[in-house]
């Protein structure tokens, strides 16, 4: 068991990588806490769990004192936390959002099949103020209020992983999502400098940046877009959550003890280097 006796705190827990990354923690041995945006789904996570150690917790992490009272919660209850795995996000900022995107990529798929584009990305210059401030506000603020509080539980022990969930996004910028691709890029930095912060506390910061994975939060793409993507994908497919979870594993087990400010990108091949 590579995780037996210690606690893990995975944040948006409630379905897809998330979902995975708490089955394959706990069937190592961890307690794993699951937090989502919503109970039902943390607690149909726990329900999971292998040995039934788990407990369910609703909170925006973009909400600082949501954060701030989940973490006095888990430090209450466990006296402790020795991993947290900053997972919680969106890929868009609401249905519009979403249908606009999935309009534009096909447009553009046609015109560029048929060897004739004419028309042109104008997400940055039609993006409004809540749509990037909702991006930003769940996956580069929650992760920094999620470390923030993590690191006071942590420091106590002088023992800890942080794996913070960024995105190939990151590493190439994707044009049909500035917001996501900014948030994802701030999240990879603020890993390397927290890395270098704590690392002397003997507490290690990575992070994952996969490709595309099949969750929820992907349903949308359709079948067109997915051949597409896939055709791009030098191992022929999108990942799996569970592919993911192994990553995580790795990152938060002593296997990777000489890892910190690193990232790892499960991606088939859509990004080779970098």
């Amino acid at each position: 068991m590579k995780l037996e006796g210690r606690v893990a705190l995975v944040t948006g827990g409630g379905s897809g990588i998330g979902r995975a990354i708490a089955l394959a923690f706990a069937a190592e041995g961890a307690t794993v806490v699951v937090n989502d945006v919503t109970l039902d789904a943390a607690q149909k996570t726990v329900g999971e769990l292998e040995g039934g150690k788990g407990r369910a917790i609703a909170a925006d992490v973009s909400d600082s004192a949501q954060v701030r009272a989940m973490f006095a919660d888990v430090d209450r209850e466990l006296g402790r936390l020795d991993i947290l795995v900053n997972n919680a996000g969106i890929a868009t900022s609401g249905g519009g959002d979403r249908q606009r995107f999935r309009q534009m990529m096909e447009t553009r798929i046609a015109e560029t099949m048929a060897g004739e584009i004419t028309t042109h990305w104008d997400v940055t210059e039609t993006m409004t103020d809540e749509a990037w401030h909702r991006m930003i506000g769940v996956h580069l603020n929650g992760t920094f209020f999620c470390t923030r509080e993590a690191l006071k539980i942590m420091g106590r022990a002088n023992r800890g992983a942080i794996v913070n969930m960024s995105s190939v996004a990151a590493l190439t910028g994707l044009e049909t999502v500035p917001h996501y691709s900014a948030a994802k890029g701030g999240i990879l930095s603020f890993t390397r400098a927290v890395a270098r912060e704590v690392g002397s506390r003997g507490i290690r910061v990575n992070a994952i940046c996969p490709g595309y994975i099949e969750t929820p939060m992907t349903e949308g793409v359709s079948p067109l877009m997915q051949r597409i993507l896939v055709s791009r994908t030098p191992l022929g497919r999108w990942g799996q959550p569970e592919e993911i979870a192994a990553t995580a594993l790795f990152l938060v087990s002593d296997d990777s003890a000489f890892y910190t400010g690193q990232w790892l990108s499960p991606n088939g091949g859509l990004l080779i280097g970098g």
